[in-house]
């Protein structure tokens, strides 16, 4: 069972929109029917995000709730993975961790640090892009108390790293019991910014410091890093995330038609890599969670 690996699709997220490809899902019925599409190519965790009429980031309950309705209604088992994220787009913490309380999904996203400068610098116009700084978390406590949040609700955290800093955060939680075991953790690589680079160097690093028994997949960013990490990941024992929110090709040149086209690329480079995908049975049973 731990030779499976995880096949997360996140599918929209919270910033571009089809400015980017016009194929990446906004509005809940078009959320539905990619979920479906990339659950049956292989996907078996769904990391969602909901978008309101005019295609924004939001964190309205009852969009998450049509959403996940209508993934299930359609007979879909996989592992719906929530967002408490959001921050980039403007969203407050409590607007943003509602979902926790009110649908209490298996699993969520958590941001386990402060915050992290965006932006890099375009030499050829001599000025920043997208120079900005995203807060998370102002203090310890409140991470702790976000911590406590997820555990009184029975949603396991998906814990979010974008730097090497958050892992001390990590480990302090950690120590204080108030995260599930196994942990779960998404190292995240290629943000432009206060952001680990995608390499394999950074990765052997982060994945050294988790505590042990830590279960860990990588969202590589971007369509230069999105695939091409895919194999240090597998050889390293992680798991894996693609979608639309993390990189809107398939391959040079050429826009993703949807997420379950992307999802089955994936897969395809998992088989032939010697591994193989797990199904949402399986990836209940590796991340031990309540069913």
């Amino acid at each position: 069972m731990m030779s499976k690996t995880i096949v997360t699709c996140a599918l929209t997220g919270a910033q571009q929109g089809k400015e980017t490809n016009p194929a990446l899902p906004e509005q809940p019925d078009e959320i539905i029917h990619q979920g479906l599409e990339a659950w049956r190519a292989g996907a078996a965790i769904l990391h969602l995000h909901a978008r309101d009429a005019a295609g924004k980031a939001t964190g309205d309950v009852e969009i998450f709730r049509r959403i996940v309705t209508g993934l299930r209604d359609a007979g879909c088992d996989a592992v719906l993975n929530l967002t408490t994220g959001g921050a980039v787009a403007g969203l407050g913490i409590d607007e943003r961790l509602r979902v926790l309380s009110e649908l209490q999904p298996e699993i969520a996203s958590f941001s386990v640090g402060g915050g992290s400068m965006l932006g890099r610098f375009d030499a050829t116009e001599g000025q920043w892009k997208g120079d900005r700084f995203v807060q998370l978390f102002r203090s310890n406590e409140e991470l702790e108390r976000v911590a406590r949040l997820f555990k009184a609700n029975g949603v396991r955290p998906e814990l979010e790293v974008y730097h090497s800093g958050m892992l001390n955060n990590i480990a302090a939680l950690h120590a204080l019991g108030v995260l599930n075991e196994p942990l779960l953790v998404n190292i995240v690589m290629g943000i432009p910014g206060e952001c680990l680079k995608p390499s394999v160097k950074n990765l052997l690093y982060v994945v050294e410091q988790l505590p042990a028994g830590a279960q860990w997949l990588v969202s590589a960013i971007g369509a230069r890093n999105h695939f091409r990490m895919l194999g240090a990941v597998l050889a390293m024992g992680g798991h894996v995330r693609v979608g639309l929110e993390d990189n809107v090709y398939l391959n040079r040149g050429q826009l993703a038609a949807s997420n379950g086209e992307i999802v089955t690329k994936a897969v395809h480079l998992i088989h032939e890599l010697g591994a193989e995908p797990a199904s949402p049975a399986e990836t209940r049973e590796i991340l031990r969670l309540q069913t």
